[in-house]
C-alpha cells in the first residue's frame, strides 16, 4: 500500500492544483520512485489511497505500471476515500479502509518520501512472517524537522516507544492485518464509517505487548514536507 490521500498544506501553493505525489523529483512524480522500487521487489499488486486532488493519481498512472527495460510490471489499485468519505482517513482509517483488499502480510510506503535506494525485498518479508511479529518498521537517522526522534530500537531489534535515543519513523513498514483489529484497533474492518485514525497510537500499545520490530536504515531518506525540501532534491 502506497499511502497518497494528504493534503499537503505545507507544501502550497504547488499542491493547490497537484497532490504532493506527483509532484516531480528529477524528472517523474515523487510517488513513482517507491512504486517503481516495489516493481523491482516482486511485488505485483500495488494499493494507492488517495483523497486531495484524487483523480488526478489514478488518472497519470492508470491500473498497471511498466519497467521495459527490467521486465517488471505492477497491477495499480485505489482506495477512494475523498470521493467515499469526503477526504482523507489518516494513515490507520486509510489502511483499515483498505484491509478487505491487502494481503494478510503486506508492505506500507509513503508517496510522498523519497528513498531512492530502499529495497523492498522478499527475503525482508519472509523474514517478518518467520518473526510472528505485527509490525516491522524501518527508521531513519532523525532529520533536521525531527530532531527528538519517534522510536528506539533495543538490543533484540525490537521497537521501543520509550528510549533514551529515537530515530525517525521513516513510513516504510511491513505489518499483519492482525494490527488493524483488536485489541490494538476497534475500527470494523473495511472501515464502513469512514473513521479516522492515526497510526502511533497502534503501534505503541503493539510495541507496549512485544509485538514491533524495527531496524535503522541509513540510506537517502527525505521526507518530502516543504517546497524547500523538494528544491534540494532537484540537484
Amino acid at each position: 500500500m502506497v499511502l497518497a490521500a494528504g493534503r499537503g498544506e505545507r507544501m502550497r501553493p504547488l499542491t493547490d492544483a497537484t497532490p504532493k505525489p506527483l509532484l516531480e523529483v528529477q524528472g517523474k512524480p515523487l510517488m513513482q520512485w517507491p512504486l517503481e522500487a516495489l516493481a523491482r521487489g516482486g511485488i505485483s499488486r500495488v494499493l494507492i489511497n488517495t483523497a486531495w486532488l484524487e483523480a488526478q493519481i489514478p488518472a497519470h498512472f492508470g491500473r498497471q505500471l511498466t519497467l521495459p527495460d527490467e521486465g517488471c510490471t505492477v497491477a495499480l489499485s485505489y482506495s477512494l476515500e475523498g470521493r467515499d468519505f469526503g477526504g482523507a482517513l489518516e494513515t490507520a482509517g486509510g489502511i483499515v479502509r483498505a484491509l478487505p483488499q491487502l494481503a494478510p502480510v503486506f508492505w506500507v510506503c509513503a508517496g510522498d518520501v523519497f528513498a531512492p535506494q530502499f529495497r523492498f525485498t522478499q527475503e525482508a518479508m519472509a523474514r517478518f512472517e518467520r518473526s510472528g511479529r505485527l509490525a516491522h518498521l524501518w527508521l531513519v537517522p532523525n532529520p533536521p524537522h525531527n530532531p527528538k526522534g519517534d522510536f528506539g530500537i533495543g538490543p533484540a531489534g525490537d521497537a521501543l516507544a520509550d528510549a533514551d535515543e529515537r530515530f525517525t519513523f521513516s513510513t516504510i513498514a511491513l505489518y499483519r492485518a492482525e494490527l488493524f483489529a483488536k485489541p490494538y484497533c476497534d475500527i470494523e474492518a473495511g472501515n464502513p464509517g469512514g473513521a479516522k485514525a492515526a497510526l502511533g497510537p497502534l503501534l505503541r500499545a503493539a510495541m507496549r505487548s512485544g509485538c514491533v520490530s524495527a531496524e535503522l536504515y541509513r540510506g537517502p531518506w527525505t521526507d518530502v514536507g516543504t517546497p524547500e525540501r523538494l528544491a534540494q532534491l532537484q540537484v
